[in-house]
């Protein structure tokens, strides 16, 4: 198992410690619904430095990008970050990834800490005068998240936060310590992610500092650290995709919703033609909200119903601790719509629910389209 540099930190301040995707990971520090509200409300930091990171480099790294991903890399500038999936041949999820240009020919992809392998032996496969270099156990990659996460930064960061526009980087230092930050994050708050390159396992304390400053800075402003319990709870009221629930080889990025990273016209991708099919011949299935009508914990593999016949499958679900009821994401058949009422089966008994539009909470009120103050 793959343990974090920050590893003794996280025991300091009282993790539960568990293994995810190869790695010991916080579960989380105090209650998970505490924790959430913490980033709903003021903010909480994340260490996900288990996510995988590439940096490709050389003339042939925009085209293999736009070979591999889906979305249209040769429209980032530099400072510019976009989402992306990277599909097999046959239109199914490889991984969703974030893709920065870094320079000129330098890039960066990040991805899923369970597909490292795969992602890292993909694009090697399709490369040509591009140089591939993991950088995944030496970079430290924290995430600040929440109304109040820029407010935070700024009392110890060099840089004016409020110029980093969302999907936008620059290099900086926070707490003295030179960092990228990356507008962007996984929770559908606004807020910072900070990347933190060459790190060495066996020497963390510059990653140390890093994290005490931040802790520091926030704990005024309500700032609490939390762990992959509430990641997860707060990715889904925001109806942000996991891969390996939400996406997998055989759901593609259409089916799943995301159809704004796949730019068909940007030429010839992997899984392009099987897409195209896909429009062509129309859905089979597609991912929807599911909010509880009838008090019941939706789960993954939970069979979905209308009118008494089986037409999907809970592919992510929880209690949400923002709007208190269960809520669900899963893939049913694309003649429903908003509104429609199914069931859940839940330990053998079908409990109403309703298909809603994601994110789960008001917009107003909560997510990055609210204004955060610096």
């Amino acid at each position: 198992m793959k343990i974090l540099p920050l590893s003794k930190i996280h025991r300091k301040y009282g993790a539960q410690m568990v293994e995810f995707a190869g790695w010991e990971m916080p579960l989380k520090y105090i209650a998970i619904a505490d924790e959430h509200m913490a980033v709903r409300g003021a903010a909480g930091i994340f260490d996900v430095s288990h996510m995988g990171e590439f940096k490709i480099r050389g003339k042939g790294a925009l085209a293999l990008l736009q070979k591999v991903t889906t979305n249209d890399v040769s429209k980032l500038a530099i400072g510019a970050a976009q989402y992306s999936t990277v599909l097999n041949e046959r239109g199914g999820t490889r991984d969703d990834v974030v893709v920065y240009r870094m320079g000129e020919e330098d890039y960066m992809l990040v991805c899923n800490a369970s597909n490292v392998e795969k992602i890292g032996g993909w694009i090697r496969k399709h490369a040509k005068d591009v140089e591939i270099e993991d950088v995944t156990m030496t970079t430290v990659l924290l995430a600040i998240q929440g109304p109040k996460a820029l407010k935070i930064l700024q009392k110890i960061s060099s840089i004016d936060l409020s110029q980093i526009k969302r999907f936008k980087w620059a290099w900086g230092d926070v707490a003295g310590i030179k960092v990228v930050a990356s507008r962007s994050g996984y929770t559908g708050e606004d807020g910072i992610e900070l990347y933190l390159y060459d790190v060495p396992q066996s020497n963390p304390a510059i990653a140390e500092k890093l994290w005490e400053a931040i802790i520091k800075a926030g704990a005024p402003e309500g700032l609490k650290p939390c762990g992959l319990g509430t990641r997860d709870t707060t990715r889904l009221e925001a109806g942000l995709c996991l891969y390996g629930n939400d996406l997998n080889e055989e759901i593609s990025p259409l089916e799943a919703k995301i159809d704004f990273v796949v730019k068909f016209d940007k030429g010839d991708f992997i899984g392009r033609e099987a897409l195209l099919k896909q429009k062509e011949n129309g859905l089979k299935k597609v991912k929807v909200g599911l909010r509880m009508i009838e008090a019941g914990i939706p789960r993954k593999d939970h069979n979905i119903f209308k009118d008494g016949v089986e037409i999907g499958v809970v592919t992510s679900g929880t209690f949400s601790p923002l709007i208190k009821v269960g809520i669900a994401m899963g893939f049913v058949t694309p003649d429903l719509k908003i509104g429609d009422r199914v069931s859940i089966e839940i330990h053998g008994n079908k409990k109403a629910a309703e298909i809603v539009k994601l994110p789960f909470y008001d917009t107003t009120r909560y997510g990055y389209s609210r204004v955060a103050s610096v």
